[in-house]
């Protein structure tokens, strides 16, 4: 668990740099009273603005001069690329050959530097911590625990609006977001729980949660392209099954279902992987927090979901 005085210390540090993001109820008729945390409202359009600046704003001077990297399917790389920018520093950032074009385009906005490989050699970096052929210091986009920590001042702002939620649903990508805030309300509101979403074309931690271990699943693309991928690493592996009360797997249909109903509710643009969690809170009861982690969705597929 990441501990609570690195959270708070992370939530000092992102003071006035990140956008505090409020508490807004969905408008809809639901069994459950839902709540929705929309960091889609980051100047980035996500989430990862809270680890990143947070994990490299600790870095001593002399580790920056060759600038920073990381491994990112597009928000990851604009939150390296935003803190980079920042502090004057250039940054590397390493993606997936067919990435959303405009998370791509946006990272370059930035005056990040982007690198095309393939999925294989993209999540090898992952897996490694490391992509030899970029310098600069390599910052990891899930198992690091400054931005963990980053991502766990989500968890502090949500009790500060809502002291006591039943339940907080949270994207699973890799874990680093749902084991972040799992920790700041294990450490400040134990009775609550907390899930990971995932969607049904790619949900490595539902399959290992019920192995019992890590295990390989068939990793199939949608636009559904911020969470999922063919496993769990085994160290987040170990932290979500402690932390975490389980994975809530949802359809395609209903994330797309969830998208519509953000846009015409609330107003609110999410991105694939932010919808999980509010196509998984549609079916429960009592007072859900749903995570809306990023809104960089294509304008092209948005406005194919919204034709749906």
């Amino acid at each position: 668990m990441i501990p609570l005085e690195q959270i708070r210390g992370a939530q000092e540090r992102l003071s006035g740099k990140v956008v505090r993001t409020p508490l807004l109820r969905l408008a809809s008729d639901t069994p459950a009273t839902i709540y929705l945390k929309p960091e889609n409202l980051q100047p980035i359009g996500s989430f990862k603005l809270r680890g990143a600046l947070n994990a490299i704003s600790q870095l001593h001077p002399a580790q920056l001069e060759a600038g920073v990297v990381t491994a990112s399917a597009g928000n990851m790389g604009q939150g390296v690329a935003w803190a980079a920018r920042e502090l004057g520093i250039p940054a590397t950032v390493v993606v997936p050959e067919g990435a959303v074009e405009t998370k791509l385009a946006a990272i370059e906005r930035l005056g990040g530097r982007v690198v095309k490989v393939p999925y294989e050699r993209w999540w090898q970096a992952i897996e490694e911590s490391s992509f030899p052929e970029a310098e600069g210091v390599f910052i990891h986009p899930v198992q690091n625990e400054q931005v963990m920590a980053g991502n766990g001042t989500i968890g502090l702002e949500i009790l500060e609006d809502l002291p006591e939620p039943d339940a907080v649903l949270v994207p699973f990508g890799g874990g680093g977001l749902s084991c972040g805030i799992a920790s700041a309300l294990r450490a400040r509101a134990p009775g609550c729980e907390v899930y990971a979403c995932e969607v049904e074309t790619a949900a490595p931690l539902a399959a290992s949660l019920a192995a019992g271990e890590p295990v390989e699943i068939e990793h199939r693309p949608s636009f559904v392209d911020g969470i999922g991928g063919p496993r769990v690493f085994p160290e987040m592996f170990a932290l979500a099954r402690e932390l975490l009360d389980g994975s809530l797997v949802v359809r395609l249909e209903d994330v797309a279902a969830a998208i519509r109903l953000l846009v015409e509710r609330n107003r609110i643009v999410a991105e694939g992987a932010s919808a999980a969690p509010v196509a998984a809170a549609l079916s429960r009861n009592g007072q859900v927090v749903c995570v809306v982690s990023g809104g960089n969705l294509d304008t092209a597929t948005l406005r194919e979901i919204l034709q749906g």
